[in-house]
């Protein structure tokens, strides 16, 4: 039913997978004018124009995914997404200052060097430039039908990897299949990279945990096949989800095993990865503070504050 456009992005995961069947595209790519050139060509190749575009799925907020709506849009396909999803690209910019300014606080509390927390932080602006803010014209729930190509698509929440991520799964010659984003990849291990509250105020989502519900609720749906957000369709589905969650289950182990006395996530992270480029430091800390969520809410490590620093210690 749908057929895998490769589209280059600027980013080090490589090329992401668009995917089209009549006049839908599900995520469509970075905005770029590479990216933009290559869309036009996939098109041309069917026949098709932007202008044909009646409608774009946004699977997840992030730039390598969303960032061409807009163009469609102002050509005038609607664009669909999450609720949470459509809070941040409606308002990308203003989204990432709000992560920018919890992060920095954030990863100091977490042992990090405010100076060193500003500079992480900052790298980020650089996805701007491909992810232009785009409005939302239907916004999606869990189990919500829409029709693509006189087929049945059906919405599931699966957020975990990001916020609002949805999952697209329908039929195709008796198979059961799903568009998964990047909730499961054929041989990279998703890191979900922490996020922020919703609102300010509220509690920092405990995005490892999630992203392992998440999994297991995918691997409970039994597809067929799944087409991920980036390389080749996967054809044992619950298989590469069961790896992927003993990779989780392996990493959470050896974090547990760095918790020695009190320690903070910035002390995981250095035992984990010793000497990391500033690059790096946001995915770290991410994998650092996701286990240690996992290991908290298993009743293995326990997480106070000391003076101002927040440490874990087994319990």
């Amino acid at each position: 039913m749908f057929k895998r456009l490769s589209i280059p992005t600027p980013f080090q995961v490589g090329p992401v997978n668009a995917y089209i069947s009549g006049r839908t595209i599900v995520d469509p790519g970075p905005d770029s004018e590479e990216s933009w050139s290559t869309m036009l060509d996939e098109l041309e190749k069917r026949d098709l124009s932007p202008t044909d575009i009646e409608q774009i799925l946004v699977t997840h907020p992030h730039p390598d995914h969303f960032g061409l709506a807009r163009r469609f849009r102002d050509d005038g396909a609607r664009v669909f997404a999450s609720p949470a999803t459509s809070r941040i690209i409606e308002n990308f910019e203003g989204r990432l200052a709000y992560e920018q300014s919890f992060f920095v606080d954030c990863f100091e509390r977490h042992g990090m060097a405010r100076s060193t927390a500003e500079t992480v932080t900052e790298l980020p602006e650089v996805y701007l430039e491909y992810s232009p803010s785009c409005e939302t014209d239907r916004l999606l729930e869990e189990g919500e039908k829409l029709t693509v190509a006189g087929e049945t698509v059906r919405a599931r929440d699966a957020a975990g990897h990001a916020p609002g991520e949805l999952v697209f799964e329908y039929e195709h010659a008796g198979d059961e299949e799903a568009i998964v984003g990047d909730q499961i990849l054929p041989d990279i291990t998703p890191n979900p990279l922490l996020q922020p509250p919703a609102e300010e105020g509220d509690p920092r989502p405990r995005v490892l945990p999630a992203f392992n519900d998440s999994l297991d609720r995918l691997r409970g749906r039994e597809y067929d096949r799944v087409l991920p957000g980036h390389r080749e369709v996967i054809d044992r589905p619950s298989e590469r989800i069961g790896e992927i969650r003993e990779s989780h289950d392996e990493r959470t182990e050896n974090v547990l095993e760095l918790v020695d006395g009190k320690t903070t996530a910035m002390d995981v992270m250095e035992g984990l990865f010793g000497d990391l480029p500033l690059t790096e430091y946001f995915p770290g800390m991410s994998e650092a503070v996701g286990h240690l969520d996992v290991l908290e809410r298993r009743s293995e490590v326990q997480r106070s504050e000391r003076g101002g620093v927040v440490v874990y210690e087994r319990t």
